[in-house]
Formats: structure tokens, sequence, C-alpha cells
């Protein structure tokens, strides 16, 4: 069992009863027995981990139903070890209002599975123009404003949504776009948009936005998320705002950790993302922030699209890739290279996401919820079509063989995923 929210990190049970954790220690099954009532799991050369939290995903739904929708996105979450999601609210209609909101969630109640959270939208439509009813979402459900996909671009609207939302308690998420700098842009801004001949989106264009946010965080005294970084700007940024303690956050996906530019080369659309891949340097930058903590956690930006809207010319393609289901494997890439620890990782994926908004989660304790991940860190798969359940496959690692296999997802007590040997 691995808990980096209690420290823990050893050969133990872990006994779940009435949807809670019950137990946790070397012998707390010891009478345990298979029966009517109760299961018994052999974990032996598993991880037991607490279940994952994803601050930042796109399940679709309402509106882009055919791409992915609330049951296949949680499908896809519990397969990927995650038992808590935040919904992004570009859907069409925005996530705006609190009937929405509701309606969201009494989808996610029939679909069952991990507890889905919608993050409400700043503005209304996503306009950048009117505030929406934050209040009203709040007492729906919503812990955290974003217009994510649309950057609030009128630096008065930012202020008043960062007054209203500390009013409210909530979080604000910021998609950091000056998009007068990124206009037509189809990739990142350097050598290799040169040689393949497409526009590209300058770091710049990121900072700017992070450096004006972190001041108007700062003056009105808001609780500030960054979402996605991926510049080396926007990091020397936030580690300084750290340093002087203003509250604000940061989350990562595992592409940009991963990936660069340089994936570019042979105009492979599911490698066209929002914000785009970097280059080494950005890369590197983002993973020691993640280590040292200027980046709080990890999250996904799960973005499925159809072949209608990738299997096309790359200045036609959307932007965006899943990765509910290939985090994992993928981040442990990086733990296998030493370039993070795997405490630290699974820290990054549980409880660091989970206090960015507040949320009882992310941690294996006596009394906790029961949202547990199982996982055998040697196992491999093949990502196919058929291996996924999303309804999309727009991920640049389609057809490759991963390590690392979620075997078992439980939330709230109940066994969402199972995956044999």
């Amino acid at each position: 069992m691995i808990c980096p929210a209690s420290g823990r990190d050893e050969t133990a049970d872990v006994v779940v009863e009435n949807g809670r954790v019950s137990r946790l220690g070397r012998d707390a099954a010891r009478d345990a027995e298979p029966g009517e009532h109760t299961r018994v799991v052999d974990a032996a050369g598993l991880w037991v981990l607490p279940g994952f939290v994803d601050l930042h995903a796109h399940l679709r739904e309402p509106g882009q139903e055919y791409k992915e929708d609330v049951r296949s996105g949680l499908a896809a979450a519990a397969a990927g070890g995650f038992t808590t999601v935040l919904a992004m609210p570009n859907t069409r209609p925005a996530i705006d209002n609190r009937a929405t909101v509701e309606s969201v969630k009494a989808r996610a109640r029939e679909a069952g599975g991990p507890t889905l959270i919608p993050v409400g939208a700043v503005t209304l439509g996503r306009e950048g123009k009117h505030l929406t009813e934050m209040f009203d979402m709040r007492d729906g459900g919503v812990r955290m404003v974003s217009d994510d996909g649309a950057c609030v671009m009128s630096p008065a609207v930012m202020r008043r949504a960062l007054e209203y939302a500390r009013n409210a308690d909530l979080v604000v998420c910021q998609h950091c776009e000056d998009t007068s700098l990124t206009e037509g842009a189809q990739m990142h801004e350097g050598r290799i948009s040169t040689q393949l001949g497409l526009r590209g989106w300058p770091r710049v264009a990121e900072d700017i936005i992070v450096a004006r946010d972190l001041l108007l965080a700062e003056y009105t005294g808001a609780r500030y998320h960054v979402a996605h970084v991926s510049s080396l700007g926007a990091v020397r940024l936030l580690r300084e705002a750290k340093s002087r303690g203003l509250p604000v956050t940061a989350e990562v996906t595992p592409h940009h950790l991963t990936l660069t530019d340089a994936r570019l080369l042979g105009y492979d659309t599911a490698c066209k993302v929002n914000p785009p891949l970097r280059e080494e340097e950005d890369r590197q930058a983002l993973l020691d922030a993640l280590v040292d903590g200027t980046i709080d956690c990890i999250a996904t930006d799960h973005a499925p699209h159809s072949s209608l809207e990738k299997d096309s010319e790359f200045a036609e393609a959307d932007k965006g890739m899943i990765g509910l289901e290939t985090a994992l494997p993928v981040l442990l890439d990086l733990v296998r290279a030493e370039r993070i620890g795997l405490p630290r990782l699974v820290a990054a994926l549980t409880w660091s996401a989970a206090s960015v908004i507040g949320l009882e989660a992310g941690a294996l304790r006596e009394g906790s919820r029961a949202d547990v991940t199982v996982v055998d860190p040697t196992a491999r798969w093949t990502v196919t079509p058929s291996a996924l359940r999303s309804k999309s496959s727009n991920t640049p690692w389609l057809g490759s063989e991963l390590t690392g296999v979620v075997r078992m997802t439980i939330a709230g007590g109940v066994v969402v995923h199972e995956r044999a040997t």
C-alpha cells in the first residue's frame, strides 16, 4: 500500500466496509473470509493506491456525445484508475448554470462509477463577457469555475470573476492564452514549426496571461489555478508567486511531461493539442516543477475527438488527445527513468490534486471514503481502440505497448473496473 498523504509505503491489508476504509495494517484482514457479503482480493505483488483524482477532463456531454458521454467517460476514468473526475464546461451548451450542472450530475448517478464533479463556466456561454451565477452553481455541486478552451481575456472580467469566486469559495481555473498572439497557430512556435511551415504559438502567449492573472489573484486574494501549464516561463512565474505565499496552484498533463513538438515532424494530428507540445527545455522545466511542488498535480486534459475531427489535414484537425486510460503507464516511464519518485507521482495523481479544490479524497486512511486503485506495474498492454473504454481513440500511443495496468478500481467501496491478468 502506498499513500503519500499519510506517508505510508508498506505491505498491508486494506479492509473496506460500507463504502469506507474500516481498517489498515499488516493483519487488518486476518479474519476475513470469502462469503456472500465478503470478497477477498489477493493483491500480492501489486500496488494498492488511493483512487486517482483528475481535475481536468472533457466528457463532451451535453452536445457532443458522439465523441464521448458521461457513461463512456466515467468508464474510461475507472479503467485508468481515476475515482474522481472534474468535467470541464466547454460542452454544447456550456455548463454555465445550475440546471446544467445538476443534469450532468444526474447522468453520472445513472451511469455509476467514479465521482463526477462538473466545473462551471466563468462567463455565460464561455464568451468572456458576463459572469455566471457562481453561488447558484456552487450550491449545485461545483467547486471550480473555468472557461477552459477559451481564455478570459478581459482583465476587468477576470478581476470580477476572482472576486466573485473568492466570496463563493470557488477556485478559478484559467486557460492561459493571449489569443492576439495565437491567431491561426497550429503548434508551438520554434524551429520545428518553421521547418513544417506551420504558424506557431509562442510561449509568451501563455506567460503573459499567467503573469497578469497572478497579479489579479494577489490583488483579490482569490484562489487561482493554472490549467495545463506548458511553458518554462509560466513555471518561473508560478515559482516566484508561490515563494511569496500566494494561493495559486497549477496542473500539468502527462503529454506535456513526456512529449515535445518533435513528435509533430510527421504532421501527426494526434499530437495537436492545446496548449501545444513545446520544446525539450519546457518539458524538463515542467518535470522539475512537478518534482519540487511548483506544479501541484497532474491532470489528463482528456479530450476525445472522433476520426472526423482528427483524420484530416493538420490545419483542419481539432486540438486534443485522450488521456484517462494511458496516463498511468505513460507516467510510470518517468519513474523508471528516475526522473520522478513514485511517492511524488502518486501524490500528484491523488491528494495533491484533491487539495486544490479542498476535496476529501486521494488518501487511504481509516474512515476515509473507499476510493482505491490497484496497479500491476509490470504488466504490459497494447493501446488499441478495442482495448479502450473511451468512445474515441485519438492518442499518439495508439498501437504502442505500454507497461502498467490498472487491475481494479474501487469507488466508494464499489468495484467499478476490474481487469484480469
